[in-house]
């Protein structure tokens, strides 16, 4: 802690299968900690920089996309959350901030780990080389059955489903199942949540689970 009695920063991440609402809970978190007199930020994966969005891209919009390599993929999420680490969440969380990150390394780690059936050892390590020592102070899991992911994709009002968003039923399948697999192996970090009820009753447990950090944190500040 610094001699200024800084209050921490934190990093909370949102994961989950496509159309699991982790967009709509981070917008609906975002005014009740700025309530509390923290400063917010918002970010993405991949993304949440220049060049980061740049990189976004090229995984999800770029013409033949669709013929890119497993490996290939990896390697991309990496760059953009290297840069991301360093250019964003590092100087936001020494300035006592609190980041909301729609995304983070454990994406790669189940879609790319899991989904895509890469090798554990080279995925981790990737990771680690792109993170260094930032990792989350707690990981929500918006859980939902493959079927609710793939219809809530279909129902979204906006462009053509992007290259994660068109595959298939078996492949949400094992998201999920990557997912819950982490879930398990660090219940410490991660928190999930039944993402099949309604936006305003899965908030109440985000955000009951965000106080209850904040809580614990900013006690020491405040003793």
């Amino acid at each position: 802690m610094s001699e200024n009695n800084q209050k921490p920063g934190l990093l909370i991440s949102f994961e989950g299968a496509e159309g699991s609402g982790k967009t709509t809970q981070i917008e609906m978190l975002v005014p009740k900690i700025e309530a509390l007199g923290r400063d917010v930020v918002v970010t993405r994966e991949p993304g949440g920089s220049a060049i980061g969005e740049e990189i976004r891209h090229l995984l999800i919009r770029t013409n033949g996309s669709e013929e890119m390599f497993p490996e290939t993929e990896l390697l991309l999420f990496a760059a953009s959350r290297a840069q991301l680490v360093r250019e964003v969440l590092v100087p936001n969380l020494k300035a006592g901030k609190i980041v909301l990150c729609d995304r983070f390394l454990d994406s790669t780690t189940v879609y790319q780990g899991v989904a895509r059936s890469l090798a554990q050892d080279p995925v981790e390590q990737i990771n680690k080389f792109a993170v260094g020592d930032v990792t989350p102070d707690l990981t929500f899991i918006l859980d939902v059955p493959a079927e609710v992911s793939i219809k809530r994709v279909k129902h979204r009002a906006t462009d053509l489903p992007d290259r994660i968003e068109q595959e298939n039923i078996d492949f949400y399948r094992i998201v999920r199942e990557g997912y819950l697999w982490l879930a398990k192996s660090m219940p410490e970090r991660f928190h999930v949540i039944d993402a099949t009820k309604s936006p305003a009753k899965v908030h109440q447990e985000v955000w009951k689970t965000v106080k209850k950090l904040l809580k614990a944190v900013e006690e020491p500040v405040q003793s």
